[in-house]
């Protein structure tokens, strides 16, 4: 997936400094404590981004941008608010 997927996906920007050089990631929360995480910008190897379920072992990633957005719209739909 792209980095412009994810942010159509509705994930925050979140921006870090590991010494001089500067990095970024995006987060999602459906919920408190059921949150997504993407790789960090550092990490992304020929301009494919990946999300995975924040904090989770074993870890559970998605690489497609249609798996996600299936996947969060129908968590979206189950919380109860």
């Amino acid at each position: 997936m792209t980095e412009r997927e994810i942010q159509l996906l509705g994930f925050e920007k979140q921006e870090e400094h590991d010494g001089d050089t500067p990095y970024h990631y995006y987060t999602y929360t459906v919920a408190r404590g059921f949150e997504f995480i993407s790789c960090a910008s550092d990490e992304v190897e020929t301009g494919e981004w990946f999300i995975e379920f924040f904090d989770s072992d074993p870890n559970i990633r998605f690489t497609k941008f249609s798996e996600a957005q299936a996947l969060i719209n129908l968590l979206e739909k189950r919380v109860i608010k």
